[in-house]
């Protein structure tokens, strides 16, 4: 029997686009949670000083603190929220092999559709999570995060040195259509990749998709992609009505933090990251192409729904 007293927190970035989270891990995390039937209680980070030094998403139970979203579902899996409980030894195979494919081919087009691409960067991505960081944090947060996400692409490409990740572009979308196509296919007409009720591969699949379909992208050949692909964005709006919608985890309002002690260390800290991820995003940047400026009862689904709607 589950330990109903069990008290689990996750700290994530906050919700913005009509999703729970912006950040695909935070999204992983929270969608498997509803899942399998745990009660976690999200915490933004959003506005205080994690946002440069915390890692998310991070659980913590007790005195227990995991992150990374693959060793916090093993840790739900433990504590007996299972949402793969029923999967045959296939089928947990083909889940291991299709969040394999998520990470090789897709992971890599979407950082570039966030954080490299010119235009969504500088009209969309950047004033998000700018916004939802404090002074003068604000400045830093997201030149560090284009810059990790230009080293992780060329990283997972093996491509170096690092002037040539505008000759992989073409692949790196070529690899991401093909997998979404994967997917789409995969899923077929159903609701969920395997049988009536959503696993960890579902979660997988949504926190990887979510952010690309409701995001207001000006400059998304990728988004455009996944628009046609249907199948795929009704599984994503499936999940949030079913799961999210009226229970979503929102940014906490900003609040002026008090001034101690840290807060000189800190602020000194954050010029000198800030002048050394500035002149490093640049160089990177420059080098890139730029565009124009417990597992709960199955939940009745969107198509269920109406389908039992009475005449």
């Amino acid at each position: 029997m589950r330990n109903m007293a069990l008290s689990m927190e996750l700290r994530c970035w906050g919700g913005g686009w009509g999703l729970p989270s912006v950040h695909t891990e935070s999204l992983i995390v929270l969608a498997y949670s509803k899942f399998s039937g745990a009660h976690v209680i999200a915490s933004p980070i959003d506005w205080t000083w994690k946002t440069l030094t915390a890692t998310v998403p991070e659980l913590m139970c007790g005195e227990s603190s995991v992150t990374d979203p693959t060793q916090i579902l093993n840790f739900l899996r433990k504590q007996r929220f299972n949402a793969d409980y029923e999967l045959t030894a296939r089928q947990g195979a083909d889940t291991l092999a299709y969040i394999a494919l998520l990470e090789e081919k897709l992971r890599p087009a979407l950082l570039h559709t966030f954080w490299v691409d010119a235009e969504n960067y500088a009209n969309v991505t950047r004033p998000w999570f700018a916004s939802h960081s404090p002074f003068p944090l604000n400045f830093v947060v997201p030149c560090r995060h284009a810059s990790l996400a230009i080293s992780r692409i060329l990283l997972t490409k093996g491509e170096s040195p690092l002037n040539r990740i505008n000759e992989i572009e073409a692949k790196l979308y070529s690899d991401a259509k093909e997998c979404l196509n994967l997917l789409s296919y995969r899923l077929g007409t159903a609701n969920y990749f395997f049988g009536s009720s959503p696993t960890s591969l579902d979660a997988f699949v949504f926190g990887f998709l979510a952010p690309l379909y409701k995001a207001g992208l000006p400059s998304s050949p990728l988004q455009s992609h996944l628009s046609q692909l249907e199948n795929l964005t009704l599984f994503c709006e499936n999940i949030l009505a079913v799961y999210f919608c009226s229970s979503q985890p929102s940014s906490p309002v900003p609040v002026q933090e008090t001034k101690d002690a840290n807060l000189q260390k800190l602020t000194q800290l954050v010029n000198k990251e800030s002048n050394l991820i500035e002149k490093m995003d640049d160089n990177l940047r420059s080098s890139s192409p730029q565009h124009k400026p417990h597992r709960p009862e199955p939940k009745a689904t969107l198509a269920n729904e109406k389908n039992s709607t009475p005449a």
